[in-house]
């Protein structure tokens, strides 16, 4: 075992990385391919007031466009790694215009019907109503899905054998959040891991349970989700993702000692990994909160059988939104780049912590070094 640590100005501790010296494992890509990453997502709309200000108090507010999984996806994008969205629009629709002018300008290609919206009471993109919140007033998030478009994703509408076979996918990267949307977009994301599994395309899911997407539809989404896994070669997911997805046994509970968190989480990923064998990498985030504006952020990683550990470092946000999705997109880009395992986490560590500076809920990394420049605690000015 290695044990690597850091220090501040004043010698205080920063952070400890824990690595077992053995042989690491390699995720094999497929070659060829015209995409390094694909990502399904229902494309919506975020706005958030000014200055941190909390909705209700505003009356000034901006507006982006917004996924999960584009969140992910950006990292690649913006180093760029040519990425495609599959997703649905409404059609005619101003935000949907506005919607694809940001994918073209993340350097995303996208693919997707318009949809006829139906009249005033049918179609349109989700709505994400968030104040950032700010020092001792933590952030609050008001989700508007009534009539979202992205429930429509169905497989019918979209060539996956052209995609997968012709065009070529090195990774897919799927959301529980968009596998339970609704029964079509279920069965969409079920799809697509059985055509990328068909041909070689290497599968990313992280879970993310709602307890709200799936209410009187567990089996079914149990059922769907358990296939999912057993196919993919990436699994993400907090306690909660596994728990109540998989019905796999949870962590105890370890108060605030992050030793034993990150103890109780290994043992939960023994559990998944004897239940999905076939995955060879599992990893999740750690975030202590200390205030809106300043958190401990950490990361977990097991590849093959060697864990990888970042303990909590302390980090400045100006808005914490969409920090998850990039710590997968920089460890997805780590793995699609060839990077050895230990920098799949601390890149990915590094642009988690990169998307909480900025007011997208998306990394836009200028560059390599700007990542790593974040990963080494270095924030001089670089000339």
């Amino acid at each position: 075992m290695e044990i690597l640590e850091w220090k501040g100005k004043n010698g205080e501790l920063c952070g400890i990385e824990i690595h077992l010296l053995t042989s690491f494992m390699s995720i094999e890509l497929k070659q060829g391919c015209r995409y390094a990453l694909l990502v399904p997502t229902s494309m919506g709309l975020r706005i958030t007031p000014n200055a941190g200000q909390p909705v209700q108090c505003s009356d000034i507010f901006h507006m982006q466009a917004t996924s999960a999984e584009t969140n992910v996806a950006s990292v690649a994008s913006y180093l760029g790694l040519p990425v495609k969205v599959l997703t649905t629009f409404v059609e005619g629709s101003p935000f949907s215009q506005f919607i694809k002018q940001n994918l073209r300008s993340r350097g995303m290609d996208f693919e997707g019907p318009d949809v006829p919206q139906g009249g005033p009471w049918g179609y349109r993109h989700q709505i994400n109503v968030a104040d950032s919140g700010y020092g001792s007033r933590g952030p609050r998030v008001w989700n508007d899905r009534a009539g979202e478009v992205g429930r429509t994703l169905n497989v019918k509408d979209f060539d996956l054998e052209r995609i997968f076979s012709q065009e070529g996918v090195q990774i897919v990267h799927l959301s529980g959040l968009v596998g339970a949307l609704s029964p079509e977009t279920s069965r969409f994301c079920l799809e697509i891991a059985r055509t990328a599994k068909k041909y070689g395309t290497r599968i990313s899911f992280d879970l993310n349970y709602r307890a709200s997407f799936w209410k009187g539809r567990e089996q079914e989404l149990h059922d769907i989700f358990s296939e999912i896994c057993s196919i993919s070669d990436i699994l993400i997911g907090n306690e909660e993702d596994f728990q109540l997805c998989l019905g796999i046994e949870g962590p105890e509970a370890g108060g605030k000692d992050i030793a034993a968190k990150i103890d109780g989480f290994k043992e939960m990923i023994r559990r998944v990994r004897a239940q999905y064998p076939n995955a060879q990498v599992f990893a999740t985030t750690l975030r202590q909160v200390e205030n809106t504006n300043s958190h401990n952020w950490g990361a977990i990683m097991l590849e093959g059988d060697n864990w990888h550990v970042v303990e909590p470092r302390n980090i400045h946000v100006l808005d914490r939104i969409g920090g998850g999705d990039g710590y997968v997109g920089g460890m997805l880009y780590a793995i699609l780049k060839g990077w050895e395992p230990e920098k799949w986490i601390q890149f990915g560590w590094a642009t988690g912590a990169l998307a909480t500076t900025m007011l997208t809920d998306y990394a836009q990394p200028a560059d390599e070094d700007q990542v790593w420049s974040i990963w080494n605690g270095n924030a001089r000015v670089k000339r």
